[in-house]
């Protein structure tokens, strides 16, 4: 079986550009003489690939005078003068799905425990500003505790017409429970390709909310795991390359994914954090760290400070939101930008809801980090 590809594509003068403005037309006609259905094929004979069919159905509708629809593809169009302001708590409504209930509940569901980490203390952890970094290198303290206090390697430009951040999955096949209560049904391997319940439908929250901010941002959902788990960063790899080979002017890549914590008897734990009477998934960032021989990151010091000015500003923003910073000798690609970056929203104990709920508020401390609006 192929590996099922999905990219999104900015909106930005190119090549296809007069392809797509003859999709929009076409899309145009075919949605009043015939309806939704065969504009879909029309305008996909015409264009192809789904995200220059997207682009085009969404010129048909502002043409009609309809709201746009929402966009994981975070295409921001090239005429924007002001930032929108990032969605607030409640916005993140929309995006939340129906649960099981306890109603639901098999006799032979698995257990999940809640808990919410702290930031740590001790000698391998540093702090930046309001949360912390796990030191887990042979890097000093003091050197890290100096390293972060360097300003951010880029700088990221509002309202751009090029996009400036890529949000993809490395392991997009993950996912989380169904389930409002603490359980999971048996059998559940935490792997979906449904990108409307795994780590793409987070993924479609954090580039919303970036590209609410003025911060434009394609999000790819390439499922690189899946056929096979095995080869998942070479896969991803060679996205990311594609994107930064034809948008140079990516500063930052994200890689989201969701951890898992299980005890010895199975009992699967749920990292939780309260923010504004809503429950999150805790999340933690993972920055690498060169070893000078399997671990070849030559800047690993620029990733490290955006990691710490990240993790500050959303435990600054929602305190007890994240877990420390794991600084670690990794590799995961972070070589490509000196904006690159992993982030775990929490693991297979958390529900979707409180997955798509931290994808909100990671992305919003970010786009208050790069906006200055913290």
């Amino acid at each position: 079986m192929q590996q099922e590809h999905r990219q999104a594509k900015p909106s930005r003068a190119g090549p296809g550009t007069g392809r797509a403005a003859l999709a929009a037309a076409a899309v145009m006609l075919a949605l009043t003489i015939w309806g939704r259905g065969p504009a879909l094929a029309l305008a996909g004979a015409l264009v192809g690939p789904l995200p220059a069919l997207r682009t085009a159905l969404e010129w048909g509708r502002q043409a009609a005078g309809e709201a746009p629809a929402a966009d994981s593809a975070g295409e921001a169009p090239a005429s924007s003068t002001a930032p929108a302001p990032a969605l607030d708590s409640t916005a993140i409504e929309r995006y939340l799905v129906p649960l099981l209930t306890d109603a639901d509940k098999p006799a032979d569901a698995g257990a999940v425990t809640e808990t919410s980490y702290g930031q740590g203390s001790g000698e391998k952890y540093i702090a930046c500003t309001a949360g912390t970094i796990k030191n887990n290198t042979s890097v000093s303290a003091a050197e890290v505790a100096a390293e972060v206090q360097n300003p951010l390697p880029f700088a990221i430009e509002l309202n751009s017409p090029e996009p400036q951040v890529l949000i993809m999955h490395t392991h997009a096949t993950e996912c989380y429970r169904p389930a409002e209560g603490l359980w999971f049904l048996p059998g559940d391997g935490a792997r979906t390709t449904d990108r409307a319940a795994n780590m793409c439908a987070v993924g479609a929250v954090m580039a919303d909310t970036l590209n609410a901010a003025g911060i434009h941002t394609l999000h790819d959902e390439t499922l690189n795991d899946y056929p096979s788990y095995t080869g998942s960063y070479a896969n991803s790899r060679a996205v990311v390359q594609q994107y930064l080979a034809q948008y140079p002017s990516i500063k930052v890549v994200l890689d989201v994914h969701r951890d898992a914590i299980e005890k010895e008897d199975g009992t699967r734990v749920a990292p939780v954090a309260e923010v504004n009477g809503r429950k999150a998934a805790q999340v933690m960032l993972i920055c690498g760290c060169d070893n000078g021989s399997t671990v070849s990151l030559p800047n690993w010091r620029q990733n490290l400070r955006f990691a710490a000015a990240w993790e500050g500003a959303m435990e600054g923003m929602y305190p007890g939101f994240t877990r420390p910073v794991l600084f670690s000798y990794r590799f995961y690609n972070q070589d490509l930008t000196t904006g690159s970056l992993l982030i775990e929203i929490g693991t297979h104990g958390n529900n979707l809801n409180e997955a798509l709920y931290a994808g909100q508020l990671a992305a919003n401390a970010l786009a208050s980090l790069f906006t200055g609006a913290g």
